[in-house]
């Protein structure tokens, strides 16, 4: 089981912070480390966080599970709001780790919203990435926000639009009310899907001009042919809320440092295996595989070999 964390506070941009839930190996310096990233709405507790948490520990990994702003709990460390576009956040968790705490090997690694968020990271250091950013894994990330928007919006995911926008809701509200100077959130009543969400409050409090200005820029595929860091990208054919064309791009496919996985059945960060016991969670033991195989003491080994 994974032990306790320690709490511990990045500030990403002056007076704005995002909380990491760390677990740290007995000599951190010396194991390389992976850090998580959530999707839309959820925290460091979601349970794909802590079980993938739960392997790399026990894989040798340092983990650090990281908030995306404002989620949670995390309302009162920023008077921003989350959005897609703010990969600079993992960027600046990413220095810290190297810079501050001297950690030799990092390894990114987002979930849908999150995904986007690391990749986009990557793609936005280009041809001189930090050395010790040794690999990127992206689980069913939002690559064409607007494309994920619409797919969101589709009769078939009612139940999913339903959860995503009352939660938004609530938490502007909430943020409404930390920050009453900032946000006026009186015409919300009327917002029916996650694209008139990001319409009306993301766009308008996060410096775009729309909802499609928001997902041109935010876009992890704007920038995924750039991207210099080793990569695994994982998708699946049935995800009811990320369509699988942005995937299949010439631009991305054409990356030899993206690697793109993409299986039938999976849903949406689900791939349960048919196998029980420890490796039900397929994509938790694909996760820790790809980095581990890509750690220095790895590659060191196989340099080695006969």
């Amino acid at each position: 089981m994974l032990g306790a964390s320690t709490p511990r506070l990045f500030e990403v941009e002056p007076g704005s912070s995002i909380r990491g839930d760390c677990h740290w190996q007995a000599d951190l310096k010396k194991c390389p480390t992976m850090i998580l990233v959530h999707g839309l709405e959820g925290s460091s507790d979601s349970n794909y966080m802590k079980g993938t948490a739960e392997k790399a520990f026990a894989a040798g990994f340092n983990v650090v599970r990281l908030n995306q702003r404002n989620c949670g709990g995390t309302e009162k460390l920023t008077p921003t709001l989350y959005n897609s576009g703010l990969s600079s956040d993992y960027g600046a968790v990413v220095k810290e780790l190297i810079e501050r705490d001297g950690l030799p090997e990092i390894f990114a690694v987002g979930f849908s919203m999150g995904g986007n968020l690391v990749m986009k990271m990557a793609g936005e250091t280009g041809a001189d990435p930090p050395a010790e950013l040794r690999g990127v894994v992206a689980i069913c990330p939002s690559l064409n926000l607007a494309s994920c928007a619409d797919a969101v919006a589709a009769p078939r995911n009612l139940i999913y639009q339903w959860h995503f926008v009352k939660r938004l809701k609530n938490r502007m509200r909430y943020k409404a009310s930390l920050y009453p100077d900032l946000y006026v959130v009186d015409g919300m009543d009327g917002i029916r899907s996650v694209r008139e969400f990001d319409d009306a409050i993301t766009a308008k409090y996060c410096g775009f001009e729309s909802a499609d200005d928001y997902y041109t820029k935010s876009s992890a595929g704007r920038v995924a042919p750039a991207i210099r860091v080793p990569t695994l990208v994982l998708i699946s054919q049935d995800d009811p809320m990320i369509p699988i064309e942005p995937f299949r791009e010439p631009t991305l496919l054409g990356n030899p440092n993206v690697q793109v996985l993409e299986t039938r059945y999976g849903g949406h960060c689900a791939f349960i295996s048919r196998a029980g016991g420890h490796d039900r969670f397929w994509v938790e033991a694909k996760i820790v595989e790809f980095c581990s195989q890509r750690t220095k003491k790895a590659q060191t080994g196989r340099a080695a070999s006969p």
